[in-house]
């Protein structure tokens, strides 16, 4: 199953294992089957603290992680390979007693947590959020015996997937019951579970000295001016709703200067590395959601806590442009989805439309048509607007109609899902009804400064006004990256705008260090 270099490499990661794991497969005679046999020997070839047996189990093919020491219980529905096949490795770790990356009071959160705990979790393996929220999950399960999670691949279990109209991943049952769809991490997963974790958090945040650069935002441009701050000695903070930004749900990278391919995920977790190289107080899992401008700057967080910068960093990024018609909220996450490559595979043999006629939309146009059985690409404009290249391989597939000037105007669904979307000519006047089971977003972004409104000077598209030093319109709070009215949304000129705010701040800090001295004294 697995090729020799692999082998090699978790030969090697599996000499980490502290205590015997235990592989427990369910099997019929199926291909997917065969495969996690094959998987699964591989692996104890692979450490001689690995032992393997076959049971049934309620889901088949599966392949469960045990340790027997704890008796904790981390499971695999499918064949846990693409992104996912680093979640099986760091369960295998994880319940070999290798350290999990985790801070000492969260694990000793985790592990007192009162009740039972059932996770069940959908994903798709082209997925680039759902390893985080498996791996997150797992990590749980592997110190808490009370609490189990199992990744269930909905394109193998799709007769699962319709019966609880799953449409988007990762989606997570708790006990039974829906408990989130899309990312979450382990502090909001813990929030949800320990109604009291939020205030406690509150009180810690609220207790930290003034910094002397406070960034907004873990992008891009956030780690980046975050690095450039710690080097220059600066005591450096980032709050960080979720770290990696949009970046962690980009699959291909391929003009990343000196790096010819990386994925997202990747490029997020090396950023998230090189941060933690200095020393930066990283404050992720908070929102923040208003910004007082004294002589010292008052950052207030949606729990409540307050903290105080010298300086401010605004790199908040973009998120998905919504439609804003009709119905598109009442589906979203029921056919209504912005990610091709994580919801695509629930959407296998059937028809969708991309809305969009961009590079993004054409190129999850191309990646759907080898899923599905039909894509509509629907553009407002009179032509397409991506690159010529994407344009004629969209063109050459068969089964991806390209419509422009449609201007969609309606989704519509029978209550549970979605069934079709309403779109005017916007030539003719003429209406037209189109019946499919799936709508990608791909309109471009909007940046997250509604909380900045009345703040920072914006652009009438809500981006924040910089000058050439990262500067807004408000001596002492910078801005970096899409969230700045810069021209081109690009990660390579998110870092180096995160690096010039970083500096800029630095050089605003010298100029006025005595009135800031006196403020903080």
């Amino acid at each position: 199953m697995l090729d020799a270099n692999v082998k090699n490499q978790l030969k090697t990661y599996l000499q980490n294992l502290k205590h015997p794991v235990e592989l427990v497969v369910s099997a019929d005679d199926s291909k997917k089957s065969n495969e996690i046999k094959s998987l699964t020997q591989d692996i104890v070839d692979c450490s001689s603290l690995v032992t393997s047996s076959e049971k049934q189990d309620k889901r088949t093919p599966s392949l469960r992680v045990i340790n027997p020491q704890l008796g904790t219980n981390i499971t695999f529905a499918g064949l846990p390979m693409g992104h996912e096949f680093t979640s099986l490795v760091l369960a295998l770790l994880h319940s070999g007693g290798h350290p999990i990356k985790l801070a000492d009071d969260v694990i000793e959160q985790i592990r007192d947590l009162p009740g039972e705990y059932h996770f069940e979790t959908y994903v798709s393996l082209s997925c680039q959020t759902c390893p985080e929220v498996i791996q997150a999950l797992n990590m749980m399960a592997a110190i808490n015996p009370n609490i189990t999670n199992v990744m269930i691949d909905g394109a193998l279990f799709q007769q699962e997937v319709e019966s609880r109209n799953i449409m988007s991943v990762p989606s997570v049952y708790l006990n039974g019951e829906p408990f989130s769809v899309g990312a979450i991490s382990v502090a909001e997963i813990l929030n949800k579970l320990d109604k009291n974790s939020a205030s406690r958090k509150a009180e810690q945040l609220n207790a930290k000295s003034v910094f002397d650069v406070l960034v907004v935002g873990g992008g891009p441009a956030g780690a980046s001016a975050a690095i450039y701050a710690a080097r220059k000695g600066l005591n450096t903070g980032i709050v960080a709703d979720k770290f990696g930004g949009q970046v962690a749900e980009t699959v291909g990278i391929e003009n990343f200067i000196s790096v010819s391919k990386t994925e997202g995920p990747k490029l997020v977790a090396n950023l998230e590395n090189h941060v933690h190289d200095y020393d930066v107080d990283v404050m992720d899992n908070q929102r923040a959601v208003k910004l007082t401008a004294n002589r010292l700057f008052d950052l207030e967080l949606e729990n409540g806590a307050k903290l105080q910068g010298k300086t401010v960093l605004l790199a908040t990024g973009a998120r998905w442009r919504e439609m804003n018609v009709p119905g598109e909220k009442e589906y979203r996450g029921k056919g209504v989805a912005y990610c091709p490559h994580c919801d695509g595979p629930l959407f296998k043999g059937k028809r969708v439309a991309v809305i969009g006629g961009g590079n993004s939309g054409i190129e999850a146009a191309i990646d759907l048509a080898g899923i599905v059985e039909h894509v509509t690409v629907l553009e407002f404009d009179s032509k397409l607007r991506a690159d010529e290249v994407l344009q004629r391989k969209a063109k050459s597939m068969g089964n991806i109609t390209i419509i422009t000037q449609a201007q969609t105007t309606q989704v519509t669904g029978d209550g549970q899902r979605v069934t079709g979307l309403t779109y005017t000519n916007r030539q003719t006047g003429d209406s037209h009804q189109v019946e499919l089971a799936g709508i990608f977003v791909q309109i471009g972004l909007v940046p997250n400064t509604e909380w900045l409104k009345g703040v920072v000077e914006l652009t009438p598209r809500g981006e924040i006004i910089v000058d050439e030093r990262g500067q807004t319109s408000i001596p002492g709070v910078f801005a970096a990256g899409d969230v700045t009215n810069t021209p081109y949304k690009q990660i390579i000129i998110a870092m180096g705008s995160g690096a010039t705010a970083s500096l800029g701040a630095f050089d605003y800090l010298i100029r006025h260090s005595d009135e800031q001295g006196e403020q903080a004294a």
